[in-house]
């Protein structure tokens, strides 16, 4: 059985600033702000949540099938999905527009600041889902507006229980648009930002929002996560990493462990548990995508 993605491909700029902002930006100046980072160090990583939980899921032995656009530069990408025996029937490429586009800068507390062209990205509603009876799961990751709310109500009337990942996406929808991708989701997989973000905006608590879906994960960096059913929550132990060299991709590597195991029929607790230590390994290498397993999935 297959997991279906529905996210971003992007091409990640990633680059290190080896101060700390905090240190280079004045609170009372953000007024007129006009800040330059020195980054000594410049990194071109194929990246965007779909393909590094596509990355993530296919290490650990599961069947990721991105729903996807790639712009007029994205031979380079496709290739990359085909060479990893990623299934790129749901990829389409578009002439006329870029590939998403990240710029990411990372400073020594690994606090980030990100710019984003969405490109291709913004035409992801023309890919559309309809029913397939390979596709057991599938999960609504940062994406267009308009795509990531037609991708949830077809993958309900395709019958695909589904993750909603609001991630970065997520200040584009107001309260009540949020209350409905929570109705129409089995599972919610937010940050700890996200988190608060969420409740604020749809007016109900983390245990109000666990009461409506099968389960809520809260990722919490090194302190591990917070899983949350039925109104209960239960803190997840971190996972130390052998090193902690760039934070890049590290929910997209949870998420993926956690679509490998919500396939298999896991406990969430299990899940969540293979999504701590698949992000450890992550966090210790460069990248979102250039990580390998140094585990056995038991």
């Amino acid at each position: 059985m297959a997991a279906l993605i529905c996210g971003s491909l992007a091409f990640d700029t990633i680059m290190t600033f080896e101060g700390r902002f905090a240190e280079q930006i004045l609170p009372e100046q953000l007024h007129i702000l006009n800040v330059s980072f020195l980054v000594p160090t410049l990194r071109r990583d194929f990246g965007g949540c779909a393909g590094n939980i596509a990355y993530a899921l296919k290490l650990l032995g599961g069947d990721p099938r991105p729903m996807v656009m790639l712009g007029s530069d994205g031979a380079d990408y496709l290739q990359r999905l085909r060479t990893l025996d990623i299934s790129t029937d749901t990829v389409v490429l578009l002439d006329g527009v870029y590939t998403a586009q990240a710029m990411i800068m990372t400073d020594r507390d690994n606090n980030q600041i990100t710019a984003f062209h969405p490109g291709a990205m913004m035409q992801a509603h023309g890919n559309r889902i309809a029913r397939n009876a390979e596709w057991a799961i599938g999960i609504v990751a940062p994406d267009g507006r308009e795509a990531m709310i037609e991708h949830a109500a077809q993958m309900v009337q395709a019958g695909i229980p589904f993750v909603f990942d609001p991630g970065q996406g997520l200040p584009m929808f107001d309260g009540e648009e949020l209350r409905r991708f929570i109705a129409q989701a089995s599972w919610v997989a937010v940050n700890d930002y996200e988190g608060r973000m969420l409740c604020e905006r749809t007016g109900w608590s983390k245990e109000a929002i666990s009461r409506q879906v099968k389960g809520l994960v809260v990722t919490l960096g090194a302190q591990g996560c917070e899983v949350w059913e039925k109104g209960v929550c239960t803190l997840v132990p971190p996972v130390a990493p052998s090193a902690v060299l760039d934070p890049t991709g590290c929910g997209d590597a949870w998420r993926g462990a956690l679509l490998f195991g919500l396939e298999r029929g896991w406990p969430l607790l299990r899940c969540a548990a293979l999504g701590n230590r698949l992000g450890a390994v992550k966090v210790a290498h460069r990248g979102p995508q250039n990580y390998r397993l140094d585990f056995t999935v038991q």
